[in-house]
């Protein structure tokens, strides 16, 4: 579907000019939370970048973050099949609710799969954590080489654990495996996203 032309048709006088703005996040498919947008909250949002919503209570738009800093940046943003709703993906630069929560619905964990994404985010963020008290600095610090070597490592241990039967030491290993993956992954300059859409591609395709 065509973005813009779809936005076009949204049903504001469906919905007395507002319309709930539920809002996701991009990486780890987390509900962050509900707002509302009027059509000056879509469109400012839109050109800025940064979610913003009209606020109720104020009867004036708010930018999320505007005075926390805990913004939330645009990644897209789609009607539902009634163009009177809008789902939001967008990336949290802090904590979502003014509670202090990562989402306004509490510390919820992503789900299983998606917490790969949302640990692929945490090692980006210790990138500038001193190397003496983050292990993850630590590695990024030694540059790819070293972080190539214990991916290696890694590798051979989640063989060894696969062959002997341990069930419970193949997960350790494998949980292992996955974080050094992921730093390596980090210390290449290559995103997380990019692996999955590379199997999203190759998904179906005869092998």
């Amino acid at each position: 579907m065509d973005q813009q032309r779809d936005l076009k048709n949204l049903a504001w006088n469906r919905m007395n000019g507002l319309l709930p703005a539920i809002v996701q996040d991009a990486d780890d498919g987390r509900v962050l939370m509900l707002g509302y947008m009027n059509a000056q909250a879509l469109e400012k949002t839109l050109e800025s970048r940064r979610v913003t919503f009209h606020s109720r209570s104020k009867n004036r738009l708010w930018t999320k973050g505007e005075t926390s800093g805990n913004t939330l940046e645009l990644v897209d943003l789609v009607p539902d099949c009634d163009f009177d709703a809008l789902l939001v993906r967008a990336r949290p630069a802090g904590p979502v609710c003014h509670l202090g929560t990562e989402t306004c619905f509490g510390n919820t964990r992503p789900p299983p799969a998606a917490f790969l994404g949302h640990l692929a985010k945490v090692i980006e963020s210790r990138r500038e954590a001193s190397p003496e008290e983050s292990y993850t600095a630590g590695l990024l610090a030694q540059g790819i080489e070293r972080c190539a070597q214990k991916i290696g490592e890694e590798g051979v241990e989640v063989a060894l654990a696969a062959a002997s039967g341990d069930e419970k030491r193949l997960v350790a290993e494998s949980a292992d495996l996955l974080y050094h993956l992921l730093v390596g992954l980090a210390a290449g300059g290559v995103g997380f996203e990019d692996v999955i859409a590379e199997l999203a591609g190759r998904h179906g395709k005869k092998r």
